[in-house]
């Protein structure tokens, strides 16, 4: 195992950055797992409450659930008003919270109606190099500021897409380019930007049979079972830089450098958001979302091409699966929270679900592992710190104000927590 984590160690290094800034989604790795501390414990809080261990609190108005991205004295988020009629970036100070930048970047006159209450119209997560911040609003526009002056240094509002409930993708960097995913109700593709100048370098599009075109060309109902929420991952396979992204009725490996369409699974799932994780370079672990969710474990190996479906899939377990937040892998072990308050733990090498306790509060946010605990926010505002051991020990539950839709951050020994009001930094 030990052999395993070293090569997978310096594959990782290879193609995402070796820092421990929480520069995107789910942070340093794109899984939510917080780099070691050479054993030793970063010293992250494990209770906290309104009066208790809060750096600074920082009230944030509008509709939007992308995680914050901590970089130097930065954190940065995208936020829209509670109607989609204007889009921001916001800048606090790392130190103080104080708002350093509240820069209305795109206004838009009539905004698709999001039908539901889960979604925003500011949930996709920003990302963040040495020099720029990019911030992402689906098909209502894309931009990359500079980050001292806040100034845009470009931006791009002509990349088509109906999202028809919010746009829901985080943006990801690899090499000189900047990712986006555009599944939507009418087109579906994955778009890569310089991510100095915005300009295309290659796009795409989904070669998924929906299965709902009728004769004359006519799609069946109104195409919400061909959009999709989810942000890819890497991972350095076979010789190439891999975008493992999934999409509605089917999830692709692509050529992270020019876009090429290598392999792909199918299943029956839609409107997914969960972005996959692995288990060393041997496995990915893929949400199939809504529908019924499932849980599948695909085997990665050298004869991973072309459809793979009948011969990859290791194992597909859908009992308590979430709809909608990320799995974190721990020592070989998953472990996913259901929008009813499940939390299982899977033995990743079977596909066995191993234990499950009910923690009793709704989550759509994706949990993060640090210091050898589990974190997860809850829609509801309680936070629960979770012990990854034989019996999933709660080691507290942590009530806020207000509840979490936006996954945590983490940096240095700080925990960076985005209710659906405010901003707080939680430190002991």
């Amino acid at each position: 195992m030990s052999h395993h984590l070293s090569v997978l160690s310096l594959i990782v290094a290879t193609i995402l950055p070796s820092f421990a800034d929480w520069r995107q989604f789910r942070g340093p790795s794109n899984d939510g797992i917080y780099p070691s501390n050479e054993g030793k414990r970063h010293g992250f809080p494990t209770t906290w409450s309104e009066d208790q261990n809060v750096v600074w609190k920082t009230p944030l108005p509008g509709r939007a659930w992308s995680t914050p991205v901590v970089m130097d004295h930065e954190v940065w988020m995208s936020n829209a008003s509670e109607d989609g009629t204007k889009m921001f970036a916001v800048c606090l100070d790392k130190e103080t919270g104080k708002v350093i930048h509240d820069l209305l970047l795109f206004e838009n006159a009539t905004p698709e109606p999001l039908s539901n209450k889960v979604n925003g119209y500011g949930s996709c997560s920003p990302t963040i190099d040495e020099e720029r911040v990019y911030l992402h609003f689906g098909s209502y526009g894309t931009a990359a500021l500079d980050r001292r002056t806040g100034k845009k240094i470009w931006e791009r509002r002509d990349l088509p897409c109906r999202h028809f409930r919010g746009p829901g993708s985080s943006v990801i960097l690899h090499n000189e380019n900047l990712i986006l995913t555009m599944d939507g109700i009418d087109v579906q593709y994955l778009v890569a930007l310089d991510r100095k100048t915005g300009q295309e370098v290659w796009k795409t599009d989904r070669s998924t049979d929906f299965g709902d075109v009728e004769e004359g060309g006519k799609i069946r109902g109104d195409g919400d079972f061909r959009k999709a929420y989810t942000t890819p991952n890497l991972i350095h396979l076979n010789g190439v830089d891999q975008l493992v992204s999934p999409g509605a009725k089917a999830c692709y490996g692509y050529d992270a450098a020019t876009g090429k369409e290598l392999w792909k699974i199918t299943y029956d799932g839609f409107s997914n958001a969960a972005t996959p994780v692995f288990i060393e370079d041997k496995m990915a672990i893929i949400n199939t979302g809504f529908g019924k969710a499932h849980l599948l474990g695909l085997r990665l190996d050298k004869d991973l091409h072309g459809d793979v479906t009948k011969t990859h899939i290791k194992w597909d377990i859908f009992k308590r699966m979430p709809n909608r937040s990320s799995p974190l892998v721990v020592k070989g072990k998953i472990y996913v929270t259901s929008e009813t308050g499940i939390l299982s733990r899977i033995d990743a090498a079977s596909g066995e679900i191993e234990k499950y306790i009910a923690l009793k509060a709704p989550f759509s946010a994706s949990g993060v592992y640090a210091d050898g605990h589990l974190y997860f926010t809850s829609e509801n505002g309680s936070s629960f710190v979770v012990k990854p051991d034989q019996d999933l020990t709660i080691v507290s539950s942590n009530k806020l104000e207000d509840g979490f839709m936006a996954s945590p951050a983490l940096d240095g020994k700080s925990i960076y927590l985005r209710s659906k009001s405010h901003v707080y930094r939680i430190e002991n």
